[in-house]
């Protein structure tokens, strides 16, 4: 149904049920039935009041369907009502009611399903990878989530602002300066003089040349670095190697199609004083002591649900992972981001509580479940049947600029979107460079290019197609595939409200298979004018539909294949 419909019919149910219990103040939910046989829509209206009624819950269920029906208002919306189960009322909606979805796509096109823009602020923050080497399956994942999070969030109405937080300060720039270094002076991995928790990867190598040369290199926000060749000097070769390996993630985000609003540095917190800020605040509000040398933040008493107090700054100095994140969300929080979104892999599962606890101790209202968490878990890349664990460029992992080499992007933003986060996924290489309906992809977008193909063969149509009757419409993969695109503006509804992309992806195989089903069971064009420009309406939505939901996944709509 369409959620003009789903209004329409909650307000038919309160009026009917009005009129038999007028003191009643439940709200009306709908659900789709779990077998499709059952009914279009579903409510459990009796089942609820029923008890504080007093009543029989079939019987209720019964009484209120009696009343629905007898409401001339009903009429051109509901087919049939019929009692189910303990008291389930499930409904079939007219056959022009599931037409009038062609109507509401033809009006608005590529809005379909978009509400307009609002004043509520989101900033989604994700990839956020350390700035020493290229970005991985993993960032892989990151990107194609986010992006596809903040599309459906857009088109939900939220300002959204899209941010990558680079830890450039910590022991991993030290590993990657000393690496750079070993490898300008000539120092090989395998040697017993390479740094013991040095990056080895061919991109080192890349790096120690263009520094010993002299180049230039510029990241997206900062100005140019020019390398001062020093190879004695390792604050010269952390600043050069930092810039260059950010612009190589420039280079990767590229490719992916994907551009951040802001970038933000972890340094930056260092330098503005925003982390010795924070921690002072933390010790002045009373929730930090001293023991063993170390200084411990209390947040087992903090109301975030951590286990034990937690490290804040270590004895030997420096401040632990968790800490400098929370000036980063103070600031977040004062940049009136009141909703922000970190998009991690679930190895960061054990920050959250830290992170939540701090901002609690500082007092500034902020609630306790700020920020928002979307955890991922990693990908496992398979190839000819085999894991593929090793990119030679980077030394150890799957790179994303090797999966778009390998696949494409519009394969990698679908693969990496169609499951839950939180579930293991195999990035099957083979089945991504498949031309079969077993790769989702391209039964997606095959559906699309082959209603282009179709619509190509009547140009002299062209300008009838928006506005032809739908009435024709009456077998059942035509009802099935209308009911199909009535779902769309729901279900990006529920993949914003749930952060998950997947409910799109599943969405779009979905519609992508009704499709298929009505084109092989009824013929388009057909001799009967009336019925063909009614079919190819039909096609035309459908067409219209998809396009708009691979392009909130970031993925193209094809015209030919």
């Amino acid at each position: 149904m369409l959620p003009e419909q789903q209004h329409q019919l909650i307000t038919l149910i309160q009026a009917a049920v009005a009129a038999i219990l007028p003191d009643n103040n439940t709200s009306v939910l709908l659900e789709r039935p779990k077998v499709a046989a059952h009914g279009d829509i579903a409510t459990n209206v009796a089942m609820q009041l029923a008890k504080p009624a007093r009543r029989n819950p079939r019987e209720l269920a019964q009484q209120i369907v009696d009343t629905l029906l007898a409401n001339p208002d009903a009429r051109d919306l509901l087919a049939s009502c019929e009692v189910a189960g303990p008291g389930f009322i499930n409904f079939r909606l007219t056959a022009g009611a599931r037409q009038h979805v062609l109507t509401a796509i033809a009006e608005q096109g590529g809005r379909y399903g978009i509400l307009p823009p609002g004043n509520e602020k989101v900033l989604v923050e994700f990839v956020s990878a350390n700035p020493t080497g290229p970005l991985h399956v993993g960032h892989a994942r990151q990107a194609a989530l986010g992006d596809a999070l903040c599309r459906l969030f857009a088109a939900q109405g939220y300002a959204v602002t899209r941010e990558f937080y680079y830890n450039d300060a910590g022991n991993q720039i030290n590993n990657l300066a000393v690496s750079v270094q070993a490898r300008a002076r000539g120092i090989a991995p395998d040697s017993p003089d390479f740094p013991p928790d040095g990056y080895k990867g061919d991109y080192i190598v890349d790096i120690a040349n263009d520094f010993r040369a002299g180049k230039t290199v510029q990241a997206a926000d900062v100005a140019p670095i020019t390398a001062t060749g020093d190879i004695d000097s390792l604050e010269d070769i952390r600043r050069f190697a930092v810039a260059y390996l950010r612009r190589e993630q420039d280079l990767d985000l590229q490719a992916f199609g994907l551009k951040f609003d802001n970038y933000f540095l972890e340094s930056s917190l260092y330098t503005s004083g925003r982390v010795e800020k924070t921690v002072q605040a933390l010790i002045e509000a009373g929730h930090t002591y001293e023991s063993g040398g170390a200084l411990w933040l209390r947040t087992t008493e903090l109301g975030t649900g951590d286990d034990k107090d937690r490290v804040m700054r270590k004895s030997e100095g420096g401040y632990t992972y968790f800490v400098p994140d929370v000036a980063y969300h103070v600031d977040k929080w004062e940049r009136s981001f009141h909703r922000a979104i970190n998009i991690q892999g679930s190895d960061h599962h054990g920050t959250v509580a830290r992170v939540r606890a701090g901002l609690q101790g500082l007092g500034l209202g902020i609630p306790k479940d700020f920020p928002a968490y979307l955890l991922h878990k990693m990908v496992k890349v398979v190839r000819d049947g085999a894991e593929v664990k090793i990119s030679k460029r980077a030394g150890s992992y799957v790179t994303l600029r090797d999966l778009i080499d390998w696949v494409g992007r519009d394969a990698v933003r679908y693969f990496l979107a169609q499951r839950r986060a939180d579930s293991e996924f195999v990035f099957d290489i083979d089945l991504a460079l498949s031309r079969s309906d077993e790769n989702p992809v391209y039964y997606i977008q095959y559906a699309h290019a082959r209603i282009c193909s179709m619509l190509a063969q009547s140009p002299e149509l062209v300008d009838r197609i928006p506005t032809a009757s739908a009435a024709p419409l009456l077998a059942p993969t035509e009802l099935a595939l209308m009911q199909r695109l009535a779902e769309y503006p729901q279900t990006i509804a529920q993949a914003a409200r749930e952060l998950a992309p997947h409910h799109l992806a599943f969405w779009l195989r979905d519609c992508a298979a009704d499709f298929h089903a009505w084109y092989n069971a009824e013929r388009v064009l057909v001799d009967d004018m009336a019925l063909k420009l009614a079919r190819l309406r039909l096609a035309q939505a459908t067409a219209q539909v998809i396009a708009n939901g691979l392009a909130l996944l970031g993925v193209s709509a094809p015209e030919r294949m």
